[in-house]
């Protein structure tokens, strides 16, 4: 069941919006549509994850959705529950024209999608249909995808699969990692949403309905995720390394104790020069053999010690040829 669009041109302005994000990635786009000014819509309240211990001292702190909302004074309901009668009853109070939701982590329910008076809006980070889901910058780098973008689109019942108002494409350079295209896409995302809200203010938002047929799914990003399976190809395990940086980062196990993987290439795509896993040069960086090619550490890190280049990590570490990775 879809949520049938109403014109904006029939409502008074401003159009009383509702944010509903947590990470970093919305909070730039939230920080983006407060700072814009635009007269004609006016965020009323926000809708972020209940607050957590964060830091050393594990103090009770606000999601980074949270925060922005502070500093500028907007409502903010963190409910621990959604689907409750209660929450719907709060968030019918503001009285929304348009939901606006960028990762904020749940499944919002029926109910929800139906109180805005005009439509919920979704900014997801990827070029729908392609890496719908929890997961689309780790699944646009898995993938070896050229490019990447911003979908703001109209939501449905079904994840990510609702009609489509406008896309925005960015290259992926060979070396973004998940932490730098997250940052040059929460860019894109607000520029994009700021476009898409202007298009719904003028009545003029045309929607495109997504081919099903080219539609790719991505799971939520799990430590277990990140373990390296060396019997894969070097070209797949320097992908998961720029996938999972920077959480939950690519590791392996060296005598026992994990390594995390910060940064490697490629140093051959089809050599093969023993089990893999197996060490096949030290000097001047570490190279391992892979199912099919070899992949050379650059940046390591190891238990209770900060991140290191690889060649550094090497010194006073009895590491050689025969030494074995992920056993």
């Amino acid at each position: 069941m879809s949520v049938p669009p109403r014109s904006a041109s029939d409502l008074v302005a401003p159009l009383k919006i509702v944010f509903l994000g947590t990470p970093a990635l919305a909070a730039h786009i939230l920080a983006r549509l407060v700072a814009a000014g635009d007269p004609r819509f006016r965020v009323v309240a926000v809708v972020t994850r209940p607050d957590e211990p964060r830091g050393r001292g594990l103090t009770l702190s606000p999601s980074e959705v949270g925060a922005v909302a502070a500093t500028h004074k907007i409502a903010t309901l963190k409910p621990t529950r959604i689907k409750t009668d209660e929450f719907l009853a709060e968030l019918r109070a503001f009285e929304p024209d348009l939901l606006v939701v960028a990762a904020y982590g749940r499944i919002l329910p029926q109910a929800i999608l139906e109180a805005p008076r005009v439509a919920p809006i979704n900014v997801h980070a990827s070029l729908l249909p392609r890496h719908r889901g929890a997961a689309p910058i780790e699944g646009a780098i898995l993938s070896g995808d050229a490019e990447t973008g911003v979908t703001i689109m109209r939501m449905v019942s079904e994840m990510d699969a609702g009609p489509m108002l406008l896309r925005r494409t960015i290259p992926i350079a060979p070396d973004d990692t998940q932490g730098s295209l997250k940052a040059k896409l929460a860019e894109l995302g607000a520029a994009a949403l700021l476009d898409a809200l202007d298009q719904i203010a003028r009545g003029s938002s045309p929607e495109t309905v997504q081919d099903e047929s080219a539609a790719t799914w991505t799971k939520p990003v799990t430590k277990e995720d990140a373990v390296i399976d060396w019997t894969t190809d070097a070209v797949t395990v320097e992908r998961k390394v720029r996938a999972y940086d920077p959480w939950p980062v690519a590791r392996t196990t060296l005598d026992g104790e994990w390594l995390m993987i910060w940064r490697a290439s490629v140093a051959s795509p089809e050599a093969s020069g023993g089990p893999a896993g197996g060490m096949v040069a030290v000097k001047p960086v570490p190279v391992v053999q892979c199912g099919r090619g070899q992949l050379a550490l650059l940046e390591v890190q190891a238990p209770g010690r900060k991140r290191m280049r690889a060649a550094d990590f090497l010194r006073g570490r009895r590491i050689s040829i025969v030494s074995q990775l992920g056993t």
